[in-house]
């Protein structure tokens, strides 16, 4: 029985000190990371932690999302990010990464989706309300920019950029007293905007 004893403490010392070894690599690659990504090498960065890759580590995923980002290279950003997403799927860190290559590689609707993608976290994020309202209005989808505008300008209530595409996204749908109160409140936040100057012309 005492064998048994001894031999089960080696065991978990030898677990233990691998787990500590294990450790003190990744927070070496990771502090080796940062001092290349300092001096933008991107490239040595992206090696470094290559070397002690582990596709179930979030960090991992998440940092060479990063500098794959910021190394121009949008495809292999994605996919690590989208990795990170499936390991921490209720976290909404990741989905907010994936959003800069996403758009640098103009695509929009997987884009779209990943703001949707947020909301089901977060509903109430401001943030996400104003961007999709941008998107339907400059698609020119002024009623349902309206449901996102509003819901943002309803959490945010003197923010400018809430106000003055409300504002103007009210004047295309030709609500007109809506569209000067809120052009008439961005001058509040304000004085002589150039914006809704004009928007408040064109109502008279």
């Amino acid at each position: 029985m005492e064998l048994l004893r001894k031999s089960t403490t080696i065991i978990f010392l030898i677990i233990a000190i691998g787990v500590n070894a294990q450790n003190n690599s990744l927070a070496t690659a990771f502090g080796k990371s940062y001092d290349f990504e300092a001096n933008k090498k991107y490239s040595e960065a992206i090696n470094t932690l290559n070397a002690v890759y582990d596709a179930n580590s979030y960090e991992i995923n998440l940092r060479l999302g990063w500098l794959n980002y910021a190394a121009g290279k949008y495809k292999e950003s994605i996919n690590f990010y989208k990795i990170a997403i499936t390991l921490m799927p209720v976290a909404t860190e990741p989905l907010w990464s994936i959003i800069s290559p996403l758009a640098a590689l103009e695509q929009w609707t997987e884009l779209e989706s990943t703001y949707f993608a947020i909301l089901k976290l977060d509903p109430k994020n401001s943030l996400v309300h104003y961007r999709l309202g941008s998107i339907y209005y400059y698609r020119k989808d002024y009623i349902n920019a309206k449901i996102y505008f509003d819901i943002s300008l309803n959490l945010y209530p003197f923010d400018y950029n809430n106000l003055i595409m409300s504002a103007w996204n009210n004047y295309f749908l030709e609500n007109k007293k809506e569209a000067s109160i809120l052009f008439n409140k961005v001058l509040l936040y304000k004085p002589n905007d150039k914006s809704a100057l004009e928007g408040l012309s064109l109502i008279k």
